[in-house]
């Protein structure tokens, strides 16, 4: 048992900070949480706002494959606080979780500001501190913990550890800036650099697409890229194709554009009908009707489907042609959308950097945890569950570290 009351510092008050936080106030050990916003955990409320997407009920060895080359790094992690772990957290503050249809595990308040007061609340009640206002500005010579207060004035603190959780670089406007980066890798910590992920990419639209059709969705598609494929919905954005198909497949897409300079995805606009029923439901034109009525009546297809197969050219007339267009449209993404518009970012604090207790080498006494790490994974649960999971494992780590250090 580590000895208690140990001061820890917390830099960060997302779920990564706030989760490592409850464990180690837990444990007895002094916790204070140091915040550069006026409230904590903002991005955390924000994607709350249209139903708190928790985690996800899928098996954990295909839950695992969604962390892509971080896998075998975050499984320890993910393993010793899985998505089972997460739902009883939920439950115990009151946010009983369920099941939904696409197997997405949500609070049945479908709202992240009731989960974060009963949490706070029950932080307050383990004696941590909340100090907000206070932009961490990195180390002085001696070593010690430099802050900016909302004042304007300075503070320095040597606690016996620190966690650093300060997210990644995406929606800066609620926090997460980056403004890490510079201060780690000066003290030789390497750092991949940080890249747009779960985001949209940018199309060269028509201007008859992108004025008429902007902003509405592709429901129920699927995308591929090479042997990648995912399902779901995307939405015409102006400057080009957003959603939760597209971001399913980010990575791949980034990567393919940071090699080739351009990526080529293939949308399948009706992935319930193979290509000899589409085939057949469209070699059943009634005589005079226009193909745009005969594409929505016969294929099913909306509007902005029908305009996103005229994109490439004029439309093939043959049924087997026009079903295998359907099946299969090329679109071309030229480059993701900046990375202040992703969900999450990549890159971050490289693998070899920190041990296995998630504490750098470069600077003992010191861990992280969350989006700060590179790693990446979609939506659908997957980034909450790797915020928590390492959160948590950070806070082990730091349990293991003091007691270790006597």
């Amino acid at each position: 048992m580590p000895e208690p009351g140990r001061s820890i510092a917390i830099i960060g008050a997302g779920p990564a900070g706030l989760v490592a936080a409850e464990r180690l106030a837990a444990a007895g050990h002094r916790v204070t949480i140091h915040e550069r916003m006026a409230s904590p955990a903002r991005k955390f409320l924000l994607a709350g706002r249209g139903g708190l997407n928790l985690t996800h009920s899928e098996p954990q060895h295909a839950f695992l494959t969604r962390y892509r080359e971080a896998r075998d790094w975050l499984a320890p992690a993910l393993d010793a606080f899985p998505p089972q772990a997460l739902r009883d957290w939920a439950d115990g503050l009151g946010a009983e979780t369920f099941i939904g249809s696409s197997g997405r595990v949500f609070p049945r308040a479908m709202k992240a500001s009731p989960l974060l007061r009963a949490w706070l609340g029950r932080l307050a009640g383990l004696g941590v501190t909340l100090r907000t206002g206070r932009l961490w500005t990195g180390w002085d010579e001696a070593g010690a913990l430099t802050f900016r207060l909302p004042s304007g004035g300075s503070e320095t603190l040597r606690p016996d550890a620190t966690l650093l959780a300060l997210g990644g670089a995406s929606w800066p406007r609620l926090g997460s800036d980056g403004g890490w980066v510079p201060l780690l890798a000066g003290r030789g910590v390497p750092v991949a650099p940080l890249r747009p992920a779960n985001a949209g990419f940018v199309v060269a639209w028509s201007l008859v697409l992108r004025e008429r059709f902007a902003g509405q969705p592709l429901k129920r598609i699927a995308i591929a890229l090479g042997d990648e494929r995912s399902t779901g919905e995307a939405m015409i954005d102006a400057h080009g194709l957003e959603g939760g198909a597209v971001y399913a497949l980010s990575a791949p897409i980034r990567e393919a554009i940071a090699r080739d300079g351009a990526a080529t995805i293939r949308l399948d606009l009706r992935p319930d009908l193979s290509p000899a029923d589409l085939a057949g439901r469209l070699g059943r034109r009634r005589k005079g009707e226009t193909l745009s009525n005969h594409l929505r009546k016969a294929a099913g297809l909306s509007p902005v489907a029908v305009a996103l197969l005229r994109e490439p050219g004029p439309l093939p007339e043959a049924p087997e042609a026009l079903a295998s267009l359907i099946k299969a449209l090329p679109l071309r993404l030229l480059a993701p959308m900046p990375l202040a518009r992703a969900i999450s970012t990549a890159g971050g604090i490289a693998r070899e950097a920190v041990d296995d207790r998630f504490m750098l080498k470069a600077l003992p006494g010191v861990f992280v945890a969350g989006e700060m790490l590179d790693w990446e994974a979609p939506t659908g649960g997957y980034l909450l569950q790797g915020c928590f999971a390492t959160g948590h494992a950070a806070a082990a780590g730091i349990e293991a570290w003091l007691a270790g250090a006597g």
